[in-house]
């Protein structure tokens, strides 16, 4: 199996190009709910208040998503 993250601290960068894919969609649906939720907020902590609920699992579910399709770690 090809792996599509590699391990690079505490986080993973893609290697392939479905990692590629995987992360730019992630990025390009926090982009489009952070537009949409700062369309209707009246400050800053409001968008961030906003935005938190989709954001925050995108992130877990790509993480979660590299960590099982990621190249074993060379020690």
């Amino acid at each position: 199996m090809l792996a599509w993250f590699k391990p690079w601290g505490w986080i993973y960068r893609p290697v392939s190009l479905a990692g590629w894919l995987a992360t730019l969609l992630t990025l390009v649906f926090c982009i489009q709910a952070f537009i949409a939720v700062d369309r209707h907020s009246h400050s800053a902590s409001d968008t961030l208040y906003g935005i938190f609920p989709f954001v925050v699992p995108a992130l877990m579910v790509l993480n979660w998503l590299a960590s099982k399709t990621a190249a074993p770690a060379k020690r």
